[in-house]
């Protein structure tokens, strides 16, 4: 198991290993992805941070008053 303190800032370093194993460098985003209280970290790839662009700008369909009444409750 690799481990890493969190600041006070809640900033932790990536270990060694896993920045060479993810081939993350300095400047590049990492995700965090949960899924039942397991936590994965990966690398993101530009075309990830572009297609999410691309993609936020097709929610707006989505953003009625209509829509907000509608899914308010849940």
């Amino acid at each position: 198991m690799l481990a890493s303190k969190v600041t006070t800032k809640y900033q932790a370093t990536i270990p060694l290993e896993v920045r060479e194993k993810l081939g993350i460098r300095q400047g590049d985003m990492v995700a965090f992805e949960l899924e039942n209280g397991v936590v994965r970290l990966r690398r993101v790839v530009p075309l990830d941070v572009e297609y999410a662009k691309a993609l936020a700008g097709t929610l707006s369909e989505w953003a009625s008053e209509n829509d907000e009444e509608a899914y308010r409750g849940l």
